[in-house]
């Protein structure tokens, strides 16, 4: 099959290659997918170039862990009704050597889900990663119906589908945005109030969102910990919540005592080891949504899997602003591939 792996970690440019791979094999409990896209993470870049600091997990990494296509192959003990069923993907990577930058990928058959009628393909490769780390971030703190819920980086791809979960939830949803143009983006995906922070002081941005919520917000979805921790201060209730996926800074000064004395919560959300219920019921939950007609998802870009390392540099140039897919050629496809 062709595939994109890298065999060290580094530049996109200097270690990511294309060539042919054996066809890999399920196992028990196992289904393998004929994958039509691969997803893009911000989390698959930063490993790939090692910004984590963990060092290469495996001699060799096929790198993304979100992807859909088709089954068309399982493993011992699994259910032949399997077969045919259109699935999305996700944490093919996780702890696993093999992700979806391929044309087949195999993975734990819970991982596989059906994708509901009339969803596209390219759709279904964007929940992955992103949506379960929003239905996680949305619902850690507790119930959401009925409260008030900020989501900092509301047109990222995370905050989209935070958004759009909450309010399925029955939340209501105040949302933040770096730039202008993006506030259509978040109105999109089901925010109630936008609030762009390009060049304004905390203080602005806090009285902005004050006066859709005046009494304060019970929950924050968290893209920049470091960054926003002032402003969430500020908004919070007493008693409220930190959902933090992400952070510009890895070690942030945290005031200790403030946070103390609003009775602040935080919560570090690692998709990686969320738990096998927690993603049961972000993938039942992501499903209802997509099932539901809401299309908050902004695909910015489709490459090839030969065009893999510009597809690399457009996450690290361009962050979150988007879904950034693989199209994977077909099972026939010739070198050079399309």
């Amino acid at each position: 099959m062709w595939a994109a792996w890298y065999d060290a970690q580094g530049p996109a440019e200097q270690v990511l290659q294309v060539g042919r791979m054996p066809v890999p094999m399920p196992g028990p409990g196992e289904v393998r997918i004929r994958l039509a896209h691969s997803g893009v993470n911000p989390g698959d870049v930063k490993k790939r170039a090692d910004a984590f600091g963990y060092g290469m997990p495996f001699p060799r990494v096929v790198p993304h862990s979100d992807g859909s296509g088709v089954i068309d192959r399982v493993g011992r003990g699994m259910t032949a009704a399997r077969l045919g069923q259109t699935v999305w993907c996700h944490g093919a990577q996780r702890y696993r050597p093999q992700g979806t930058a391929a044309q087949w990928v195999v993975l734990p058959a819970a991982q596989a889900v059906v994708l509901p009628e009339g969803v596209p393909l390219a759709l279904g490769a964007c929940l992955g990663i992103p949506g379960l780390t929003a239905h996680r971030a949305v619902h850690v703190a507790g119930p959401v119906a009925g409260r008030t819920l900020l989501v900092n980086g509301g047109a990222g791809a995370v905050g989209t589908l935070a958004i759009g979960l909450a309010r399925q939830a029955g939340a209501r949803v105040l949302a933040t945005v770096l730039r202008t143009q993006d506030v259509a983006v978040a109105q999109q995906a089901g925010a109630q109030a936008v609030v762009c922070s390009a060049g304004r002081s905390v203080d602005e941005v806090a009285a902005d969102l004050r006066q859709s919520a005046p009494a304060g917000v019970h929950h924050v979805v968290e893209v920049d910990f470091a960054s926003n921790l002032a402003l969430d201060r500020a908004v919070l209730r007493t008693g409220g919540s930190i959902a933090a996926y992400a952070s510009g800074q890895a070690e942030p000064v945290v005031p200790f005592w403030p946070l103390v004395f609003q009775n602040i919560s935080i919560h570090h959300l690692g998709s990686d080891d969320f738990t096998p219920q927690n993603r049961r019921t972000a993938a039942q939950a992501l499903n209802r949504l997509l099932g539901s007609g809401w299309r908050g998802i902004r695909i910015a870009r489709h490459f090839t899997l030969s065009e893999v390392v510009q597809a690399h540099q457009h996450v690290e140039q361009h962050g979150g602003r988007g879904r950034v897919l693989l199209d994977i050629p077909s099972e026939t496809a010739p070198w050079p591939l399309p």
